[in-house]
């Protein structure tokens, strides 16, 4: 009886601190990369603001596994995105996983009318719940996110500097 008594109080415990680890963690996660691109804002916002355009430069769209419905709308992989607004500089989704959890991405695209270079910011922003195992999950966010959105940002700007010196 002792013995289950101690598990039962230990269990708890270790729930309490877990609970009170949670909420010192922020309640919404921001994972941000962005790259330089040597060709104008106009070249490169074709790419982003057309999910069917999404295969010249993001890893994995060009799996069976993917579904494009439209433009503005596709299933990947069972996660569903779709473009909810777009502007001469700014893109932005939302993404539901299959659990059903939903992130905001935005790809900002910044320039300078005199200069023909353009910074492409992309960002994924989380709104987490009090549960304390997703936010504590949420401190890999940043190692799972992040190489993903370089390598993917990288491919982008090969795409479009290739085009520009065409």
């Amino acid at each position: 009886m002792k013995l289950i008594r101690f598990a039962l109080i230990s269990m708890v415990a270790m729930f309490a601190i877990a609970s009170f680890i949670g909420f010192l963690l922020p309640t919404n996660v921001l994972v941000s990369r962005a790259v330089n691109i040597n060709a104008h804002r106009d070249s490169i916002i074709s790419y982003v603001k057309d999910i069917e355009q999404w295969k010249w430069w993001m890893e994995g769209m060009n799996s069976s596994s993917v579904k494009i419905f439209s433009a503005t709308s596709a299933d990947l992989n069972g996660s569903s995105v779709m473009i909810t607004r777009v502007t001469d500089s700014t893109v932005v989704s939302t993404w539901i996983s299959k659990k059903g959890s939903s992130q905001t991405a935005t790809i900002h695209l910044i320039s300078n009318p005199s200069q023909n270079i353009t910074v492409v910011q992309w960002q994924f922003e989380e709104k987490l719940k009090w549960y304390p195992w997703e936010r504590l999950g949420s401190m890999m966010n940043d190692k799972i996110l992040g190489p993903m959105m370089e390598t993917n940002l990288n491919k982008l700007k090969a795409l479009a500097e290739k085009k520009h010196d065409q």
